[in-house]
């Protein structure tokens, strides 16, 4: 049998039954009308971001980055715990203002913004995030033509990179971020057009779960904001410190120690230079916030055996969770956290590979795992769902749509 990831804390059994936020998955399944099914976890939601908050420096902002679930609910629930909002697209902005967002608390990086993006931005009030002198250029032309002064920050591509991350944002080329020699020149030139000059945003990396790499990884941030923010000859308003925790999702691994980097980043904010010392700071984080507040539920459609292997056979597929499928990035495919929802906490009694109705070997949700024995109207979970599932998946492919998703 092949190992299964860590199931997330806050998740408990009644009946042998799979419990989110007080209800069994067969009552949840009812209520939304089926499966396959993603259901978040309101209570989940407020004990992460009071813990990360307890931990963290009073002085530290905390913004969500939309991408990593932006489902309504999710985030209407999520502008009542954090400071700002994070998006990588003119759709994003869309997304958040129907939420109910103020434009005020975004900021808005990514490349490749068309300009209509740009526009939509400027108008709204978020702040731009430039990516390159070009961006910039038609960001400044966009808001003369507007007469409106544009909230503007640099995403500054660092020397170094979050060693140990799961996806590296900085360090040599990279089509994130102007690279930090070209940096001052930029802010120089944008402060004296006149924009309300907004700092910087230094995002080297994500899904670390290394304390040590990401204080590092902070420490030299903070180096470099303060020597970028001296060469470019004017107080530097704000500084996104980028994210970077992540999350288990596999066997053997631990979950980052909060309390260290929270403790580290304390000591080095009591010993800031004088060029930082009213520089407000942020840390943009995603799938830290929602991704363990999440599970996929889908049914068991068919069981079956092929050369003596177990096949259960559900609903659902890598069109919803195609990270789970080992399809999204991952070298060496591993299994997330996952159970029959329906027969939770049961012994082990067999070896079986959950898989999706997809007409692809690709869509296994997990490999040769130990499972008490399903069958046909068991429901399966897959835990760590709340960050890139959904919105992150191919939910169109072979006509499949999308699954249905709720807040608890």
């Amino acid at each position: 049998m092949k190992p299964l990831g860590p199931i997330p804390a806050g998740y408990d059994a009644l009946n042998g039954e799979l419990v989110i936020a007080g209800q069994t998955v067969t009552a949840l399944v009812a209520k939304a009308g089926g499966t396959p099914l993603f259901v978040y976890s309101r209570e989940l939601l407020d004990q992460r971001v009071a813990t990360l908050r307890a931990a963290m420096p009073k002085r530290l902002a905390l913004h969500y980055a939309v991408k990593a679930n932006p489902f309504g609910p999710v985030l209407e629930h999520m502008a009542g715990l954090v400071d700002g909002f994070d998006i990588a697209s003119g759709g994003e902005l869309a997304i958040v203002q129907a939420a109910g967002i103020d434009p005020a608390r975004v900021s808005f990086a990514g490349p490749g913004k068309r300009d209509a993006e740009l526009e939509a931005a400027i108008a709204a009030g978020a702040t731009l995030n430039l990516e390159s002198e070009g961006e910039a250029a038609r960001a400044l032309g966009i808001a003369n033509r507007l007469g409106i002064t544009p909230k503007l920050a640099i995403r500054v591509n660092p020397e170094f990179d979050l060693k140990g991350s799961g996806m590296k944002m900085g360090g040599g080329a990279k089509p994130f971020g102007i690279d930090e020699a070209r940096v001052p020149a930029l802010a120089r030139h944008l402060i004296a057009e006149g924009v309300d000059w907004r700092g910087f945003h230094i995002f080297a990396g994500s899904q670390a779960l290394s304390a040590d790499a990401i204080i590092e990884t902070q420490r030299q941030t903070l180096a470099l904001a303060a020597r970028l923010a001296e060469e470019s000859g004017a107080v530097l308003p704000k500084c996104n410190l980028g994210g970077g925790i992540g999350i288990p999702y596999f066997p053997g691994d631990e979950p980052v120690d909060i309390a260290k980097v929270g403790a580290a980043l304390a000591e080095r904010f009591a010993d800031l230079p004088p060029v930082l010392q009213g520089t407000a700071f942020v840390m943009e984080l995603g799938r830290y916030l929602v991704g363990e507040a999440g599970v996929y539920l889908a049914q068991i459609v068919d069981r079956k055996e092929s050369h003596g292997e177990v096949y259960l056979v559900t609903d659902g597929g890598l069109h919803h969770q195609l990270a789970a499928s080992g399809n999204f990035g991952t070298v060496v495919r591993r299994n997330y956290p996952s159970a029959i929802a329906t027969r939770y906490g049961a012994a082990v009694e067999e070896e079986a590979s959950i898989v999706g109705c997809l007409c692809t070997p690709l869509d296994r949700l997990a490999d040769k795992g130990g499972f008490p024995r399903a069958d046909v109207g068991d429901i399966i979970a897959i835990f760590c769902a709340g960050a890139y599932g959904a919105s992150a998946s191919p939910a169109m492919f072979l006509g499949q749509g999308p699954a249905r998703e709720m807040l608890v």
